[in-house]
């Protein structure tokens, strides 16, 4: 495995974490914590922590309309 997809892979495995941990905390308003988030981030100016959470938010998304592949499919 490249470097490159060894570092996407780890992104990836963040974004799932990240998305199961608003989940669990949050529930069915996990989304919308991800958006109140990703607008603070952009708020602020912080171009790299908006991107996570648009990460996150596409993840959620993807797992409402249960389609999790469609960016890459569960992690194992």
């Amino acid at each position: 495995m490249s470097e490159l997809e060894e570092a996407d892979k780890q992104v990836r495995e963040m974004v799932v974490q990240a998305a199961a941990t608003l989940t669990q905390q949050y529930g069915e308003d996990a989304e919308v914590i991800a958006t109140m988030r990703a607008a603070e981030f952009a708020a602020a100016g912080d171009v790299e922590g908006l991107k996570a959470w648009d990460m996150i938010i596409e993840y959620l998304v993807a797992l409402r309309e249960g389609t999790p592949e469609a960016i890459g499919g569960p992690v194992n």
